[in-house]
């Protein structure tokens, strides 16, 4: 599935993407290839981003929202950046 991550300042993360973990307003969400179509208001937290390979890439994220359709999943942040390890 395609996932794309963008802030106001710039485009985060933009690629392939074995899964997704979000924090939605009211707990975490898990997204896999070809869910539902969705929609939620993000929290606060950290979104898991796995990739094939074994790659997992970590984005700090605050406020925003995140939307599932025809195997894209587009979040759209407030802020949004490096999380620290």
């Amino acid at each position: 599935m395609h996932v794309s991550v963008i802030s106001a300042e710039r485009a985060v993360f933009d690629g392939e993407a074995e899964s997704v973990v979000a924090p939605a307003f009211d707990g975490l969400v898990g997204i896999l290839p070809r869910h539902a179509p969705f929609m939620t208001l993000l929290g606060e937290g950290v979104v898991k981003i796995s990739q094939a390979g074994g790659t997992l890439t970590r984005l700090s994220v605050m406020g925003g929202f995140l939307q599932v359709a025809s195997n894209v999943v587009r979040i759209v942040a407030r802020r949004a950046g490096p999380a620290d390890s």
